[in-house]
């Protein structure tokens, strides 16, 4: 049984700082690209940010050069740390990763943690 276990959100004013942090368990076979979804009040999820087992990272517009993922392959754990936060990024933020678990080959999801910019 794989599980994605997510931390970190909570409420923070603007231009405050959190850090995300997503542990995959379970049998895993293979763990490649890990990301961060979205998805704020009344609309739907949306790509954050997303990493492969090799680093490279891709980013949506809206948090280039604010937000910053990474991972530790050794801990199956990805990490967003999110800087100069806005009102407009208060979302239940939600860990995906596509892992092989043998036959299985898939995308899973965390359960989703709340982060709240407000002043």
């Amino acid at each position: 049984q794989v599980q994605l276990v997510e931390s970190g959100g909570g409420l923070v004013q603007p231009g405050g700082s959190l850090r995300l942090s997503c542990a995959a368990s379970g049998s895993i076979f293979s763990l490649s690209s890990m990301g961060w979804y979205r998805q704020g009040p009344g609309k739907e999820r949306e790509l954050v940010a997303t990493i492969t087992n090799g680093g490279s990272t891709n980013y949506a517009d809206f948090v280039k050069g604010r937000f910053t993922i990474s991972r530790d392959n050794a801990q199956n754990t990805v990490y967003l740390q999110m800087n100069s936060l806005k009102p407009e990024d208060t979302a239940v933020y939600y860990c995906n990763a596509h892992i092989i678990v043998p036959p299985d080959n898939r995308h899973y999801w965390g359960q989703g943690t709340q982060v709240t910019v407000s002043s």
